[in-house]
Parts: C-alpha cells; sequence; structure tokens
C-alpha cells in the first residue's frame, strides 16, 4: 500500500524542484549528497540481474523487489525482522515505510527472510541466505544498465513516518561515477555499509598537507612549494601502481601465462591503486594551485575568491577532465605490460587506413601482409565508441578489452554480428551484477592469452 508524502518530505522535493533539479528517475547527485548528509549510515549495492529483471518481464512480475546481502541484512541497518505467523515458523519479515526521493513515494515495504527451504525441496534443512525487499517503485528498476547502483540511507532522525529512504542510480550516468569516487567502492565491490561521517581524505594525509601549506605560506616559499606539486605523468602513475600491485602480490613480473587473473590484475591495478595513488598527488597538486589564488598578494581570500571565482572554475574543471583522460591511458599502459612480460610480439599505436588501433599482434607488417594478425583495442568504457571497431573487421580477428560491467546485452549481440570479441576480467564474465555470462564473443582475459594467444598463434611468443 502507497501512502501521501509527509509534509517534510513533500517540502523537501519541492525544494529540489524550484532550485532546477529535476527529480525524475535520475537524480543529480546535489540531491543524493543531500540525503547523505541527513542520514547516520549508508547501504550501496550493485544491483544484479536478479535485482532488475522483474521490472522489465512480466514473467518475473511476482518479485517486485532486490534482495539484500546477508552480511547487510544482519546486521542494525534495517529494521529487525520477526516471525509474524506462527503457522510458518520458518519465515521472519517486517512491514516498514520507506521514501524514494526520485518520484517522492513513500512506500510500505516488506523484508522477508525464509530461513529453511520450502517444504518439498530436497534440501529443505538447509538455510536460506536470502532477504528479499519488497514493496518499491516498479519503474525505477526498469531499463536499468548492468552494474547499476542502489544507494539507501538510515537517516539521524525520522522524517514523517520513516527513518529510510532509496535511490535507484543508472550505472552509465555521471551520478553513478561520483559516488564510485565518493564512496571510494573498488573493481570488486558488489555492496558494503558506509559511515556518511568518514567520506573524507585520511587525517594523516589531510594533516600533513596542511602543515606543509601552512610551513610554507609563514616562510615565505609558498610560490617555490607550489612549483614542486605536479601531477605524475600516465607512464609514471602506472609504473608506481604496477609495482604495489607486484610488491602486494609478491610476483617478480606480470606475465599473463602465470598470473592467475590477469584480467583481474589489470582492474584491481587501473581502477583501484592506480587511482588511489592519483587522488594523493591530486589533492597536493590542485590544493597548492586554490591556496595560491586564494593568498594572492597577501589581500583578503575572500576578495581573491570572487575575483578569480572563473580561474578557480578552471581549476576544477581541469581536474574532472585530466581524471576521465588518465583512465584511459592507464589501461593502455597496464595491458603493455601483460604483453611484454609475457613476451607476446605487438606493435602499439600504428596508424593505417587511417585507424589507429592500441595494439597489433605482431606487428602492422604482417597484418597488411597476410591479414592474419591480431587487433587489440582498448576501452575503459564502452559507451558507443566500440562501433568504430567495425571497420576494422577485414583486416584481422578484433578483440575489444574493457573492465567496463556496464555494457548491455544489446551491445553484445551487435558485437558480435560484427565479429568483434569482448576481452574482459575474470572477475566480471561470470558477475551477477553484468551481462556477459552465456556469451561465446566475451572472453576473459586469461582465455584469450591461453587460447587466441598461445594455443591457436603460438608464433606471436618469443622464445626465452
Amino acid at each position: 500500500m502507497d501512502r501521501t508524502c509527509p509534509r517534510e518530505l513533500a517540502g523537501l522535493s519541492r525544494k529540489f524542484k524550484e532550485r532546477g533539479i529535476t527529480m525524475g528517475f535520475h537524480p543529480e547527485w546535489s540531491e543524493i549528497s543531500t540525503w547523505v548528509d541527513r542520514s547516520e549510515r549508508i547501504f550501496i549495492k550493485k544491483l544484479s540481474r536478479n535485482d532488475t529483471s522483474w521490472a522489465d518481464s512480466p514473467k518475473n512480475g511476482h518479485q517486485n523487489g532486490f534482495f539484500i546481502p546477508r552480511a547487510v541484512a544482519e546486521s542494525d541497518f534495517f529494521p529487525e525482522l520477526k516471525n509474524t505467523n506462527q503457522a510458518k515458523p520458518h519465515i521472519f519479515d517486517v512491514e516498514y515505510p520507506t521514501f524514494w526521493p526520485a518520484s517522492g513515494e513513500l512506500k510500505t515495504s516488506t523484508i522477508k527472510y525464509f530461513s529453511l527451504r520450502n517444504p518439498g525441496d530436497k534440501d529443505k534443512e538447509k538455510p536460506r541466505y536470502e532477504w528479499q525487499h519488497t514493496g518499491v517503485p516498479r519503474e525505477q528498476f526498469k531499463t536499468l544498465s548492468p552494474a547499476s547502483l542502489l544507494i539507501a540511507g538510515k537517516l539521524k532522525q525520522a522524517m514523517g513516518e520513516t527513518a529510510y529512504w532509496f535511490i535507484v542510480v543508472d550505472s552509465v550516468s555521471e551520478e553513478a561515477e561520483i559516488i564510485e569516487t565518493a564512496f571510494e567502492l573498488n573493481a570488486d565491490f558488489h555492496f558494503g555499509l558506509f559511515d556518511p561521517a568518514a567520506l573524507t581524505t585520511p587525517a594523516f594525509q589531510t594533516d600533513q598537507l596542511i602543515s606543509e601549506l601552512s610551513q610554507a605560506i609563514k616562510d615565505g616559499t609558498l610560490e617555490q612549494y607550489i612549483k614542486k606539486q605536479t601531477l605524475p605523468s600516465p607512464k609514471t602513475l602506472a609504473e608506481q601502481a604496477q609495482t604495489k600491485w607486484l610488491h602486494e602480490n609478491k610476483a617478480g613480473d606480470m606475465n599473463p601465462f602465470s598470473v592467475s587473473r590477469p584480467g583481474d590484475a589489470v582492474m584491481r591495478i587501473s581502477r583501484d591503486i592506480e587511482y588511489s595513488i592519483y587522488k594523493q598527488a591530486e589533492l597536493r597538486y590542485r590544493a597548492a594551485q586554490v591556496a595560491r589564488i586564494l593568498l594572492h598578494g597577501g589581500g583578503d581570500p575572500v576578495a581573491n575568491l570572487v575575483r578569480s571565482f572563473s580561474e578557480l572554475d578552471s581549476i576544477f574543471l581541469s581536474a574532472a577532465q585530466t581524471r576521465k583522460s588518465r583512465a584511459g591511458l592507464s589501461f593502455e599502459h597496464h595491458v603493455e605490460r601483460l604483453f611484454r612480460d609475457g613476451r607476446v610480439r605487438y606493435e602499439a599505436q600504428v596508424v593505417f587506413g587511417g585507424r589507429r588501433p592500441d595494439f597489433v599482434l605482431p606487428d602492422i607488417k604482417e597484418l597488411n601482409v597476410k591479414g592474419d594478425a591480431v587487433i587489440v583495442s582498448l576501452k575503459t568504457t564502452l559507451r558507443e565508441r566500440w562501433k568504430q571497431l567495425a571497420l576494422e573487421k577485414p583486416l584481422g580477428a578484433i578483440f575489444l578489452a574493457t573492465v567496463d560491467d556496464r555494457v548491455s546485452k544489446e551491445a553484445i549481440d551487435e558485437m558480435d554480428r560484427n565479429s568483434i570479441s569482448l576481452v574482459v576480467p575474470e572477475s566480471l564474465k561470470k558477475a551477477k551484477e553484468s551481462a556477459y555470462d552465456g556469451y561465446d564473443n566475451v572472453i576473459t582475459f586469461r582465455q584469450f592469452f591461453d587460447h587466441e594467444v598461445k594455443s591457436k598463434r603460438p608464433s606471436l611468443i618469443l622464445p626465452l
């Protein structure tokens, strides 16, 4: 049963609309962050196919909700479940009100847990670790991209009838990227509980930077300090991240034939380790730039802020653009490291016919003479940019490597029709949140190196 939104909740929704923030089913980060700030705890889940397929197909209409992971269900985030039907002592449930800001709806939701399987099941005495959450707005779960996010909050103070809010964020939206950054969601993230108060730079990094800037100002050496702060080049950043991964895994190299899951290794290095290193460098670099503007000439910081606002705006715009371009460059360096350590013959960034794929195996000469070479292109995020690869089809086998888990079934089918094979990290191939499982034209990095290189094209590997 749905209820009318309480006055306070309705008022907040109205404020967002008045400010020009479109609620719809695609809330902007400014709205989401407002709810995060009001919460004492946050729950985020990367939605699986089972969490959303019911909304798109009438065959699964009975589900009407998502599943809560055991670790979260057994925490104190959600209301406590109780047995409300003595005739079925194995069923525990709770009914409670939830607010959905994207549509302004207050829903009566239910969490249900079946502690044992159905009486007719073969393993009926075996516990079932599934908590089903129903009573949600169906429209908000429709036509979502794979690996979309559900973000929920437990409010510090209840508003009206409820203390819980839920927002669904499509994985291809800018807000999903912001959430991944703000909550530091790793490449292998599936779900988690978060303390909003902890969403800041680690104290020791902040304190050290404050101390250094303060000392430079006191000594009159701010300009010299600022000049020393630089962003590492993509190559340097990649090498630092690879070195850290090798140390963590006690490995001597990144040979893809000896690393058990080379795709997962590349994903971990590029999306987690390298990004962490980059953020530390970026904080120091951008903080120094802003400090120079605010403290220019020893003048009033507020006056400098107002007069130099356009310059500050350019700094932060540049920061956002640099992050996006950095991701693509780093992926290329890490895949190249796999080729190099595996002694795979390759040529990088060669130009032919107005095209420039990331790698040609073994080289452009083989591609032009026999047409039996392998083209490997890289895309950290696919979107529609993969379609240009179809033009290269007559020249050799085409493989598109990515660490993107948001590719739709429709895109995979279209790639198959264009004879393009997708190469993905091992964990993403079988992930419940991605659409890759069951497609023959989607292979793992492990399969690419073992089958496509070592087995089918052994001449690509240089002898010891």
